[in-house]
């Protein structure tokens, strides 16, 4: 069954064979497809792009950076394979084997007997394919070692532990961990994590994107400046407003906590401070003087910077790269999942299919799982019932169709997509006023189908409030690629595991195979090994990430698929998986355990 990874429909279907400048992929040919999209999560592309088909759809195909190929499609298929896929894809019965490559000929040798070849081959050329079978080494599979493994594991890894005594309070957090794996290029994922200054509090967030990553890269730096003023009283704000007015230094709102990777935009600031400062005029002029409650704050802070984006987009900027950068913002879209942690008080803003995870720990040491967060998707029977409540009767059927909305995107609630929330009119205004570069893009061009009552997407979040206890330990918050790949209470039971130290041995399961005794052995010493080095990842998020792209089928991490999983090349590893971003946060049971106390 041949899938695109994104959608189930494909625009034409051609066989491409190899070429003579490639021995070493003979003429065994590669299953290449156009496919009708080239974004997972938004089924809309401006031109079909050629996918490479993997020769066993049931195992990952191996690379070597030894033989490259045009488009770093082509896998190394092990021997005798070549001649098997030979024989069902290529049509070439009338040819003789001496036609072939050497290294097709020599596979050819290893699977059959010399005498029959001798019945498809002239005799002439019989003793050159046996003497250029001495010559012709097996092909190897190329694995990644461990220390390139890691290396790769641990490119974007981040740790962070909070001072146990701040000036003000004391901390409830301990620190956190998080960490990226990319499988587009460039990453569509982002991540945030800053200390509230002007307030208690701290604020951590994953960013999903889609089309694109500017979305996701304009949201994972402006949101928090949002919710921090969005908290703010009333007496700072008009401290932080004199100070702009009188040209004096601001006081500081956030403390980020970044990875040198993390890319804030330099060129955009002046547009992005200049949208805040007229959000916080705004919120002084509307002072009631009533406490600011949290989920409040949240819910106004994602809608107003959604609002700017779109703004933003309308007006346009003088500058053609800032007005450039502004369109592609809108255009594309990211999701969003927010923590906000003060003292015992925690609160999960959350918009679309990312997720937030608390791991708690019983009475008899094991780990459970208690989801804060619900995707905003066609799995979640009442986001289907909001959106359709929303528009007409008549719209009923189309507005969510193949489980996306209008048939297109997956997640219901998102930054940006303004192509799923300004009306007709609007679109066609800005992309002709535009610049070439978003005139040229087929998809700002596209016009949803059914498109009648916009708009169709929000990004208000949905908020979640949580008392922390003393069994609460930590807090995950991913993007839906490893939500995709591990089950919830997987995912809590390897951090929990990793934090304390202490593996609780679990039957091994082998899910229906067949497995002979010396297999299961192998089994068991393989897991005694791993207990040995399961702690050696010093961030739990890159533990974490090890789990979800090397599990095997038997729960364990297998280094050979960890190896390959890693070593796809960007086209394919797309097909496999999603970009996968996490923060582990874990909580000072102590300190929320005296909270609690002095709460009752």
């Amino acid at each position: 069954m041949l899938e695109s990874g994104c959608c189930s429909s494909f625009s034409a279907l051609s066989l491409v064979t190899s070429l003579p400048c490639f021995p070493w992929a003979g003429p065994a040919a590669l299953w290449m497809l156009a496919a009708s999209c080239c974004d997972r999560r938004m089924c809309v592309c401006p031109g079909p792009r050629r996918i490479a088909i993997p020769v066993r759809s049931s195992r990952l195909p191996l690379f070597s950076d030894a033989m490259p190929a045009p488009t770093q499609l082509f896998p190394l298929i092990r021997n005798c394979e070549i001649g098997r896929i030979y024989n069902t894809v290529c049509y070439c019965h009338h040819k003789h084997l001496c036609c072939l490559s050497p290294h097709l000929a020599h596979n050819h040798l290893r699977c059959a007997p010399q005498k029959k070849l001798a019945t498809l081959c002239p005799k002439e050329n019989f003793n050159q394919f046996i003497h250029a079978r001495s010559y012709v080494s097996t092909p190897q599979r190329f694995y990644l070692t461990p220390p390139q493994v890691n290396s790769i594991l641990k490119a974007n890894e981040y740790s962070f532990k909070v001072p146990e005594f701040d000036g003000k309070n004391v901390s409830s957090i301990l620190g956190f961990d998080s960490n990226q794996l990319p499988a587009n290029a460039p990453i569509e994922d982002r991540r945030s994590a800053a200390t509230c200054l002007q307030t208690r509090g701290m604020l951590l967030g994953v960013f999903d994107g889609h089309a694109g990553c500017a979305c996701a890269q304009a949201v994972s730096e402006r949101l928090f400046y949002y919710i921090a003023v969005s908290l703010l009283p009333h007496e700072t704000l008009l401290e932080i407003e004199n100070a702009v007015e009188s040209g004096h230094a601001l006081l500081p709102i956030l403390q980020w906590h970044k990875h040198p990777n993390d890319y804030f935009s330099k060129e955009a600031s002046k547009l992005y401070f200049n949208s805040l400062r007229t959000y916080w005029q705004e919120l002084i002029d509307l002072n009631t003087g009533e406490t600011t409650d949290v989920k409040e704050a949240l819910i106004n802070a994602f809608k107003r910077l959604d609002n700017d984006i779109s703004l933003e987009a309308q007006v346009g900027d003088p500058n053609s790269f800032l007005n450039y950068l502004v369109l592609r913002v809108a255009f594309s879209g990211a999701t969003a999942c927010v923590a906000h942690v003060d003292g015992v008080d925690l609160h999960i803003a959350n918009t679309g299919d990312s997720r937030a995870m608390l791991g708690v720990q019983e009475e008899d040491g094991s780990w459970s799982a208690v989801t804060l967060s619900y995707d905003h998707n066609a799995q979640n029977e009442s986001e289907i019932e909001r959106v359709k409540l929303e528009h007409p009767k008549s719209e009923e059927k189309s507005v969510v169709k193949q489980d996306r909305l209008l048939g297109l995107l997956m997640p219901f609630r998102a930054f940006g997509d303004v192509k799923f929330k300004w009306s007709i009119e609007l679109q066609k205004r800005v992309i002709e006023s535009g610049p070439d570069q978003l005139n040229d893009n087929e998809y700002t061009k596209f016009i949803p189908p059914n498109y009648h009552t916009p708009p169709y997407l929000t990004a208000e979040p949905e908020v979640i409030h949580h008392k922390l206890r003393p069994q609460d330990k930590f807090l995950v918050l991913a993007t839906d690629g490893l939500w995709e790949t591990m089950h919830r209470q997987d995912v809590v039971r390897i951090v929990g595991e990793y934090l304390t130290g202490v593996h609780h041995q679990q039957p091994i399961a082998v899910g229906g195979y067949k497995v002979t005794l010396g297999q299961m052995h192998g089994l068991l010493t393989e897991r005694r090994a791993r207990i040995s080095s399961a702690f050696e990842d010093q961030n739990a998020a890159t533990h974490l990430i090890r789990h979800a792209v090397g599990n095997n089928e038997f729960g364990t991490v297998d280094h050979e698929r960890l190896s390959k999983m890693l070593s796809l090349p960007e086209e394919l590893a797309r097909m496999y998986r999603d970009d996968i971003t996490i923060i582990v946060v874990q909580f000072n049971s102590h300190i929320v355990g005296a909270c609690q106390n002095e709460e009752f």
